[in-house]
């Protein structure tokens, strides 16, 4: 309030209101490739803070070829036991049924059993194919300093020179990139031996790593 008791004049600058929701992006992030922007490393959609990169490095990714065919001998073959065990007493329970009288709920029993055995044995069968008869990969492996590990696959010598693309890149705040690169498809990642690295959580008698 002034001196002369008038009111001060009105402000003639009105204030812009603040959105309700934030701006959206001005471009979406990238879904296929290796791109690094804004201190962040795309890799197929999934995002790296490159600050929380502790180790890149390629190596190859090969199948456990002698794990899946000892894994196949020990559940198969007792499954082919347990398979030959009830074709035996099926063959034997036939032969009193027709002597005594026949049990249709029995023997229906027992050919469910000899299906379902029949199926896990095809099952392990299969399953220890796609290992042995799997490919090894080159693979570029981008390590944080959680838990996380990104894959990618390509030629070798191109991951190689993406390595050092990468680690250059940690150390410059306005590096710019982007690289094609090939995607995994592996359905179960404990088939395959990761390099020289090996996490363990917990255990005990842990000596080391046999190469």
């Amino acid at each position: 309030m002034e001196a002369n008791g008038t009111p001060p004049p009105k402000p003639t600058h009105t204030p812009t209101p603040r959105p309700a929701h934030a701006p959206p992006l001005s471009a979406p992030p990238p879904r296929h490739g290796l791109v690094i922007s804004k201190r962040l490393l795309w890799v197929h959609g999934g995002a790296y803070p490159l600050e929380n990169i502790v180790r890149v490095y390629t190596f190859v990714l090969r199948p456990r070829r002698g794990e899946a065919f000892a894994r196949f001998l020990k559940r198969g073959g007792l499954t082919l036991v347990l398979f030959l065990i009830l074709m035996q007493f099926a063959d034997s329970s036939s032969s009193s049924w027709d002597s005594y009288g026949s049990s249709s709920g029995d023997d229906g029993v027992l050919a469910f059993a000899l299906f379902i055995l029949g199926i896990l044995l095809i099952y392990f069968f299969g399953a220890m194919c796609a290992v042995v008869f799997a490919m090894p990969h080159d693979v570029l492996a981008i390590e944080t300093n959680g838990r996380s590990t990104a894959l990618v696959t390509g030629k070798r010598a191109y991951l190689d020179g993406l390595v050092r693309s990468i680690a250059e890149a940690i150390d410059q705040p306005d590096a710019e990139f982007q690289a094609s690169v090939g995607m995994l498809s592996i359905t179960n990642y404990g088939d395959y031996y990761f390099g020289d690295s090996v996490n363990m959580y917990g255990g005990s008698g842990n000596t080391g790593v046999a190469k």
